[in-house]
């Protein structure tokens, strides 16, 4: 019987979700790839030890075609979403870039979706179709300036069989995107960490106190 197979995500990437990693996506809007390439290397130089990205990184340069706007996606986590988009800003500021950033992601993501059938299946608190996360989440994305936020469902399970948020925010290089990116891109995965730790996760909730995360269902 199918469901009698581990679905992907409790099998692998659960654990990943607690540490508020998921799909970094992130797109130049001039339509040239060097803008791409420029900020594939900033960031491997950011994060050189993590041999995983890097060796993505280089992967996807050599075998990845651009199709429509070059676009790249990497798994980045708490923390390090804001630190790779305020760079980006930067890069756009100084004119290293052409022209803005976006940044985006799946809507398979740590905190941004209830899908029983897979992002959600078999949550250690029987909480796998509580909808009210991802609206949470896109609320706290539309409070914190994102520059557009969805909500959809049926993704990769059908339609009505889940719930999603998403978000995108731009790098323009203006002081206020710095705010915003810096704003949109902490809460996002932070609420993939509070959603787990919520449930009874003990990584999550290790990583919410390590990075001073105040959870009133944690006090």
């Amino acid at each position: 019987q199918a469901f009698d197979i581990p679905g992907f995500v409790p099998e692998y990437i659960r654990p990943l979700f607690c540490d508020g990693k998921g799909p970094f996506r992130w797109v130049a809007l001039s339509g040239d790839p060097e803008d791409i390439y420029r900020t594939d290397r900033a960031v491997m130089e950011t994060f050189p030890d993590n041999k995983p990205l890097c060796n993505w990184i280089q992967k996807a340069q050599e075998e990845v075609a651009f199709q429509g706007l070059p676009a790249r996606i990497c798994w980045l986590g708490y923390g390090e979403r804001a630190k790779i988009g305020m760079l980006f800003n930067q890069l756009v500021a100084s004119g290293e870039l052409s022209a803005p950033i976006v940044i985006g992601r799946d809507h398979l993501d740590c905190g941004s979706v209830a899908s029983p059938n897979r992002e959600t299946e078999k949550m250690r608190d029987g909480s796998d179709a509580i909808a009210d996360w991802p609206m949470l989440g896109a609320m706290l994305n539309a409070a914190g300036g994102a520059s557009w936020v969805s909500i959809h469902h049926g993704g990769g399970v059908g339609i009505g069989n889940s719930i999603h948020n998403g978000m995108v925010v731009v790098c323009d290089g203006t002081p206020e995107a710095e705010r915003r990116i810096q704003r949109v891109l902490t809460y996002d995965p932070g609420m993939g960490i509070l959603r787990h730790a919520d449930a009874g996760y003990d990584r999550a909730v290790q990583n919410a106190k390590a990075y001073g995360l105040r959870i009133p269902t944690l006090t």
